[in-house]
């Protein structure tokens, strides 16, 4: 079946929600790609946040990554923990700052 979908999952997100062995999806790819879009939306907005986080702690990176992703794991969070660390990642890529890992 065409999906006329046009949205590409990046395989690090895919990765997320692939059976251990690597060979299928846990979910349903509709649901991983409406979990992609939020987790990116996300990304993309916390961005101008993390850089003024950045400025205000005196250029320390991890220490800004490291609160964003405690405030995506935090109580009412509308991502998963997996999908937290995700979003963090993703956040350092956009603004070109070190990679801060899964941990």
């Amino acid at each position: 079946m065409h999906d006329p979908n046009q949205i590409e999952v990046p395989a690090s997100f895919l990765a997320l929600f692939t059976s251990p062995y690597g060979q299928k999806l846990t979910e349903p790819i509709a649901t991983v790609r409406d979990r992609y879009e939020l987790c990116e939306d996300l990304a993309q907005m916390l961005v101008e946040r993390a850089g003024a986080g950045q400025s205000g702690s005196g250029g320390d990176e991890r220490e800004v990554l490291a609160k964003m992703r405690g405030a995506l794991t935090g109580a009412g969070s509308p991502v998963q923990p997996a999908e937290a660390v995700w979003v963090t990642r993703r956040l350092a890529e956009l603004l070109g700052w070190e990679d801060p890992g899964e941990g």
